[in-house]
């Protein structure tokens, strides 16, 4: 063995699980008992299972909220898979030093953004890693998991799969701004009922010039962005930057969501007062 080969093997026996499948069947049970089938070792922290069923938008808004706090060569079973069976391709890829495991469904191309991954291949070596034949239905238990486990025990990704060049493409829809306010809409309903929008602190920081505003969602009008949900009564609703620094819809000690009717897609129209 050279001296450099030991360091280049990357052994994290971590992996971690993101998958629409919820928590009463036992479908992340069986991804798990493939996992630990191959390597006892791994150690397996859950992100999600709540994600919304088939939707890889709201699987990626979960993703990025979580993997930029796992330590290197940690990797990321993701599994939110409408076109299972289909001709869409299995992928693992490498990415801030972290690998990933999943479908090529737009679902990683939304995590990267503008960026690209270090490297990429198609798990199209089924064979060298598993045994017996993977159902149509279940790539998950079959061939994301087996392929999860095997690179968190060192195997590369040239050991699972052949290159490719890119991810299939799926874009953020983007808010609509100008000087006058910002139309975007919510991405994302949490635990709490909190209802996240598409509109990062910076634009609207940028675009609101320090001026008063007023915000329509749905039924509601809003006209503060306050620091911390405790600046209001409770029951009452606000606005806020959350931990990811898009502009919610929350009520203090409440369920925004419920409350105030607000679902995923509502548009939110941010309005900017100029002063009289």
């Amino acid at each position: 063995m050279g001296p450099n080969t030991r360091s280049a093997v990357r052994v994290s026996h971590l992996v971690t699980i993101t998958s629409d499948f919820g928590e009463s069947d036992g479908y992340v049970a069986a991804m798990k008992g493939a996992i630990l089938t191959i390597n006892p070792a791994v150690r397996i922290v859950d992100i999600s299972h709540q994600v919304a069923s088939f939707d890889v938008m709201d699987a990626a808004f979960v993703l990025r909220q979580a993997v930029g706090y796992f330590p290197a060569d940690t990797v990321h079973l993701v599994v939110v898979d409408p076109g299972v069976g289909t001709s869409r391709r299995a992928v693992a890829l490498r990415y801030n030093d972290q690998t990933f495991v999943g479908p090529d469904n737009g679902l990683f191309a939304l995590l990267l953004g503008d960026e690209k991954p270090s490297e990429l291949v198609q798990l199209d070596r089924v064979d060298a890693y598993r045994t017996g034949t993977p159902c149509d239905t279940f790539h998950g238990r079959d061939i994301f998991a087996p392929a999860a486990a095997h690179l968190a025990s060192g195997r590369s990704l040239a050991d699972v799969g052949s290159p490719i060049k890119a991810l299939r493409p799926l874009l953020w829809a983007l808010p609509i701004d100008d000087d006058q306010g910002i139309r975007g809409w919510i991405v994302h309903i949490d635990h709490f009922g909190n209802c996240i929008t598409n509109i990062p602190r910076d634009l609207f920081t940028r675009r609101r010039n320090g001026r008063a505003i007023k915000c329509y969602v749905g039924n509601t009008i809003l006209g503060a962005v306050c620091t911390v949900y405790g600046e209001v009564a409770a029951g009452e609703p606000l606005l806020l930057f959350g931990s990811q620094d898009f502009l919610e819809v929350a009520v203090n000690t409440g369920h925004a969501s419920n409350l105030l009717q607000i679902r995923r897609g509502t548009p939110v129209n941010v309005v900017f007062l100029e002063d009289r």
